[in-house]
């Protein structure tokens, strides 16, 4: 697999293109463009033939090595653009002016010489593409409509026109890769926080090695002011991080010894020693910054309509304004060739697609790039957009809705035990689990434990915990594991999460955990409600007490208690037939992957580190605010009606100009905003997506 910059890729339509023609060529095994990004990742047999390929498709297009420097080239040229279309506009302007004087020369030589170095420096690139494509066979294309339209105004006389035409769609184009260029640093903004060293701890002293290099089990030292280089847990120090480059939330927060850190944070006070973990292509980073890069490829139904719509829509055009230039003549008594042909000529210049090609997937990708600045991960356009249609929101408990901090809050002992002996006795058959619950029992003992009393320990799914100690059974778990085992009890109303511990199969008592609600949850949940979400419930594994008490702190609208992971699944699948809208499934990422796999739209809370998260989830929210479900859903809502206000907007404008074309009444001027005053408008409108969420975070 090999990764490629594709210079001077300025449209999205140009990259669906390069990528459908590779995936055609004997011997490519897997090929992805990403137009965000101007990257190509490709795995074939022979990639010099498919960098050919792509310089055949595209001769616009340069094939770099991803490492080589492009950026001071790209500088050039645009000041180079900019250079080129100021004398042009400049002679444009000089030939208005003197107009009469020019045209007054022999046989307007004044006039054609002005002009036409005016026209050729502005539209050198138009037209040597045209030729290019005509000559590869692809014909209907906007440099084709551009060429024909201006060539056609000087063709019957109509120089400045002419000019003004190609002058004004490269300006248009220029402005056009401005928008874009813009777009693709707020996706980039997050590949940049990609650490590039580490600092390993050796016997000989501080190695500065690259990120690449470190391997699991180094330690490596981070110093104040670096980022981390790769996932680990402190070994030594304590400082403030800040996760901002991850997760958008702007206060740091303090680790200490034990501590997990992750790769592209930064350390801002104090040296840390930390441990590796993860290889570096392994960090949450370096999926993430993959995920982010290849957010694009999956398209919107928007985009998917609008890519076919112009590659029907141009030959259309073309063959609807030779009509108009002919036939009139032909059959209309007093109709001049002359005046159809201008009229044609017109009919192309309004009808370039550019402003519904380019505007529709900045849009989307401005609202990807606005996400990801606050540390919300959306992995595909699909998926953006699904989000604005969302109209029911089903939360997992634990860990979403609730911080998943267990404390031991009761202890209430049976049948002749003493509180400190079922806290002893529980805390020994924990002490082989890693489940939050778990590890609030063994620090509520406070004690050391001897593991060599512990001679069996099983996990029973969705029930509990069995462990042989000192020669006696002992099972933890909820009620439904002690209907299971058959023991009598009386404590099937108990509130709170509640430990049932039974001893050789005799009932002991109960140990009662406190989970604490999220501080913005409740919030959250009645903003969903003000933006039209009609139905919110919870699904849990805990007693039908515990999930009622939260259910009502939280004013959900419905929930389902005592549920196994399977359980949660089929629930979720049942929402789904009976709804007709998107449905999304919130879980933390880690029991949930199942259910958040199935939902329309998957979101995993506080998905950092968390490899079920990011793998499983369509939107991975990368701190632990179910707030940011709000602002996902914002910047969803808003990209889509950015993108519809300019679908409408292109098509009512350019309408509206067609008829005036048609019957004479527009001029090539009109028809000049119809084209690039109207795919200005939509592209800097698009932009407004990042503008406003950066400005409001």
């Amino acid at each position: 697999m090999k990764k490629y910059k594709l210079q001077n890729l300025d449209c999205a339509d140009c990259a669906f293109k390069i990528e459908g023609r590779l995936k055609e060529l004997e011997g490519v095994k897997e090929v992805s463009v990403n137009f965000a990004t101007e990257t190509l990742i490709i795995d074939a047999d022979d990639i010099d033939k498919a960098i050919e390929e792509v310089k055949r498709i595209e001769p616009d297009v340069s094939v770099k090595p991803l490492e080589s420097s492009y950026e001071k080239e790209e500088e050039e040229n645009g000041h180079k653009k900019i250079f080129m279309l100021v004398l042009s506009g400049s002679l444009f302007l000089f030939g208005l002016i003197f107009k009469p004087f020019l045209q007054n020369t022999p046989f307007f030589i004044g006039e054609y010489a002005v002009f036409s170095t005016a026209y050729l420096l502005s539209g050198n690139r138009v037209l040597l593409s045209a030729l290019r494509n005509i000559g590869r066979g692809q014909i209907f294309d906007e440099n084709f409509l551009m060429t024909v339209a201006t060539l056609g105004a000087i063709a019957i006389h109509e120089l400045p026109e002419a000019v003004g035409v190609m002058l004004f769609f490269e300006v248009g184009e220029y402005f056009q890769d401005l928008a874009v260029g813009n777009s693709r640093r707020s996706i980039k903004a997050l590949l940049a926080a990609r650490p590039n060293y580490a600092n390993i701890v050796t016997n000989e002293g501080i190695k500065k090695v690259s990120a690449q290099e470190v391997k699991v089990g180094d330690i490596v030292l981070v110093k104040p002011g670096e980022k981390v280089p790769v996932d680990g847990a402190i070994v030594e120090g304590t400082s403030q991080i800040d996760t901002s480059p991850l997760t958008g939330e702007p206060v740091p927060r303090k680790v200490e010894e034990g501590s997990k850190i992750f790769a592209g944070m930064i350390n801002t006070s104090s040296s840390l020693k930390v441990k590796v973990e993860k290889p570096f292509e392994d960090t949450s980073f370096s999926k993430i910054a993959r995920l982010t890069e290849n957010a694009l490829s999956r398209k919107a139904s928007t985009e998917k309509f609008i890519t076919r719509f112009a590659k029907y829509y141009t030959p259309i055009v073309v063959f609807t304004a030779m009509g108009i230039a002919f036939v009139p003549p032909l059959l209309m008594p007093g109709a001049t060739f002359s005046e159809w042909v201008y009229r044609a000529l017109i009919l192309l210049v309004i009808s370039c697609p550019c402003a519904l090609v380019i505007s529709i997937p900045l849009g989307y990708f401005g609202g990807i790039g606005a996400s990801s600045k606050i540390g919300i991960l959306i992995k595909g356009s699909n998926f953006l957009d699904n989000l604005s249609k969302l109209k029911k929101v089903v939360f997992d408990k634990t860990g979403t809705l609730t911080k998943g901090v267990f404390k031991v809050a009761d202890i209430v002992p049976k049948n002749g035990i003493s509180k400190e002996g079922l806290l002893e006795i529980s805390a020994y058959a924990e002490s082989q689990s890693n489940h939050p619950i778990a590890k609030s029992i063994i620090e509520a003992y406070n004690d050391e434990i001897d593991i060599s009393i512990i001679k069996e320990y099983k996990d029973i799914p969705g029930y509990g915990i069995y462990a042989k100690i000192d020669n006696k059974d002992v099972y933890l778990g909820n009620d439904r594991l002690l209907h299971k085992n058959n023991i009598p009890h009386d404590t099937c109303k108990v509130g709170g999460t509640v430990v049932h511990v039974i001893v050789n199969n005799i009932y002991m008592g109960y140990i009662l955990i406190s989970d604490i609600v999220k501080e913005d949850a409740r919030e959250t949940i009645s903003k969903l409600k003000n933006l039209g979400i009609k139905g919110i419930i919870m699904l849990t594994g805990d007693n039908e007490e515990t999930a009622k008490k939260v259910a009502e702190k939280l004013g959900v609208d419905k929930y389902y208690a005592g549920l196994l992971p399977s359980e949660k699944l089929e629930i979720l699948e049942k929402i789904m037939e009976s709804e007709k809208d998107k449905v999304a499934f919130v879980g933390d990422g880690i029991n949930d992957a199942p259910v958040i796999a199935r939902a329309d739209v998957g979101i995993a809370m506080g998905g950092l580190g968390q490899d079920a998260a990011i793998e499983a989830a369509d939107v991975v929210i990368m701190s632990d605010k179910p707030s940011k479900i709000i602002d996902g859903i914002h910047i969803g809502r808003k990209t889509r009606r950015i993108i519809w206000q300019n679908i409408i907007f292109a098509l009512s404008v350019k309408g509206f100009f067609l008829g005036l074309g048609i019957t004479g009444i527009a001029t090539m001027w009109e028809a000049v905003f119809a084209d690039v005053g109207v795919a200005l408008i939509s592209i800097f409108n698009a932009g407004r997506i990042l503008y406003n969420f950066r400005n409001k975070y």
